[in-house]
């Protein structure tokens, strides 16, 4: 969440963190940041942590 959040300041991006819910993190995406986003979210999260398996993540829009 701390990498995500750094993220999104140091590109300077209008998308934010809302909330987060048990094992669920909810953004407010802005249209024009859409894919960067859901990349960077995708890989920070899959790739948090050296575990023996790999991370899934589920990305709804």
């Amino acid at each position: 969440m701390i990498k995500i959040d750094n993220f999104i300041k140091e590109k300077n991006l209008k998308s934010k963190l809302i909330m987060q819910v048990h094992d669920e993190l909810v953004f407010e995406i802005h249209k024009t940041e859409l894919q960067l986003v859901q990349k960077e979210i995708r890989e920070i999260m899959e790739n948090i942590h050296n575990f023996p398996i790999k991370l899934l993540v589920d990305i709804s829009i």
